[in-house]
């Protein structure tokens, strides 16, 4: 009907005198191509819609490791750097990058039963056949991925697998320390895992998706790790490429430690944690610099991470921590400032209790000799809060608890809190990367983060400086 309705307003159009007539011919066959292929366009796009689903255009992308690695190189330096050419981002990332809601297994899937097409850049807006593409195959400015439609069914099942209560979720986002368009930070609290894995019911990277994506579409994903038990700040990239920019940065830190050890070089990436440990180191700072490597105990059950020696022919890693003993201990008890300036599984748990002989308290798996004997510290200052007191205070969701296990009680909690973090600002960085082709790093700002200790980490520290105030001990 269409057609009829253009050919008839053609027909009725006045008579054109000879010498345009065959230019009006050509101009009437144009209109009827042109209406024509859109009307093919349009039927095959709605043809599409009932069978694909069709991701975003591929755009031009920052490369985020690129740009770690810069930011790690250019602190106190004269450098500009040239980190925002594209990555090559292959098919597999880009569909990630836009459906980070579908597990990546599923899409591996789809990939391998040949179930995904590309649909390339129209630069003449004609109609492009999908064509199938591979997981390693790259992307082309403009390039669409096409999915059977069955995936969009996905993401409404995996919000009702990840529900959490409205107390739960409250709970979850009071944790927030910072939030900006490319970082989320919480103050982690102990005995909640970071990553889930057999055994685990809840876990902060699934809770964080659900509860911390605000008004991103795309979740928060891990950039770094802390022990179930330790609590304190846990550093979260908001996007893909941020969570990049920050892998990069974290591994750059390991990979360049023992030279920046060697130049006492400033480090971008500065991290402080406090730990209450049993004894005394002998030396009242110093640095810890010793390979570290997984041995098999208890007959192939667990393992442990422990010092290695040359003698031993075993995988190895290289872990670096500086120490220093502050403020007060009471008998018996020494706090520690550590900064890791590797990040190994582990490693101030182990240089704690097999390097300086000073296990951290709670700490049953590196120091369970000294905790064997274990007794509660007296302490009767009005501070120390009743049992009625206690059983006043509202229950934490997760089945948290955060005020039991200070040293005047029988079961301890390990008594290690991530305090404070300063990392560069990479919302800032992305910023400058996308509107300038070069830009100057060496003076970006960084930013600052604190987080308070847990209730009962803050008794602990309450009862040695009651001791220091009564002249039990003196001040180291």
């Amino acid at each position: 009907m269409p057609n009829r309705l253009l050919l008839r307003r053609i027909l009725l159009r006045p008579p054109l005198s000879s010498s345009s007539a065959e230019s009006a011919v050509d101009r009437i066959f144009h209109t009827f191509r042109s209406y024509s292929t859109t009307q093919t366009v349009h039927e095959d796009k709605q043809k599409r819609g009932n069978k694909w689903f069709t991701l975003p255009p591929f755009t031009d992308t920052v490369n985020g490791a690129a740009l770690g690695r810069e930011l790690s190189r250019s602190v106190g330096r004269d450098v500009y750097a040239k980190p925002s050419a594209a990555a090559a981002t292959t098919a597999l990332k880009w569909v990630t990058r836009c459906c980070p809601e579908i597990p990546r297994n599923l899409v591996q899937k789809l990939f391998r039963l040949r179930q995904v097409r590309r649909e390339a850049s129209d630069m003449d807006q004609s109609v492009q056949p999908l064509k199938r593409v591979g997981t390693k195959d790259s992307m082309n400015l403009g390039d669409r991925i096409c999915l059977p439609i069955s995936v969009k069914e996905f993401p409404d099942h995996k919000q009702k697998e990840g529900h959490c209560s409205e107390e739960e979720a409250e709970f979850i986002r009071s944790l927030v320390l910072y939030k900006d368009p490319a970082i989320i930070v919480i103050n982690k609290p102990p005995g909640l895992p970071v990553q889930g894995g057999i055994g685990i019911k809840r876990s902060l990277d699934e809770l964080a998706a659900t509860c911390l994506s605000y008004d991103l579409s795309q979740p928060p994903r891990l950039v770094h790790r802390l022990d179930r038990d330790c609590s304190g700040i846990l550093v979260m990239g908001r996007t893909q490429t941020s969570a990049t920019v920050l892998h990069s940065v974290f591994r750059e830190k390991t990979f360049g430690a023992s030279d920046d050890v060697i130049k006492h070089a400033k480090s971008i990436l500065q991290r402080r944690y406090l730990a209450l440990v049993i004894g005394s180191p002998r030396q009242q700072e110093g640095l810890i610099s010793v390979p570290l490597g997984k041995v098999v105990v208890d007959n192939g059950k667990s393992d442990r991470i422990t010092i290695l020696n040359k003698a031993q022919c075993l995988p190895s890693q290289h872990a670096i921590t500086k120490y220093k003993v502050i403020g007060s201990s009471c008998p018996g008890f020494t706090w520690l400032e550590l900064i890791p300036l590797t990040g190994r599984k582990h490693q101030l748990r182990v240089h704690c209790a097999e390097v300086l002989g000073t296990p951290i308290v709670g700490d049953y798996k590196y120091g369970w000799r000294t905790h064997k004997d274990w007794k509660p510290v007296a302490w009767s200052k009005t501070e120390c809060h009743s049992n009625e007191e206690r059983s006043k205070r509202k229950n934490l969701p997760f089945d948290l608890n955060m005020d039991s296990g200070s040293i005047d009680e029988k079961n301890l909690r390990l008594h290690l809190h991530s305090k404070q973090m300063v990392l560069p600002n990479v919302s800032l960085a992305l910023q400058n990367v996308k509107l300038h082709a070069e830009c100057d790093l060496s003076g970006l700002e960084s930013i600052e983060l604190v987080a308070p200790m847990p209730s009962y980490m803050q008794k602990s520290w309450d009862i040695t400086n009651s001791c220091f105030d009564r002249g039990d001990i003196t001040h180291s």
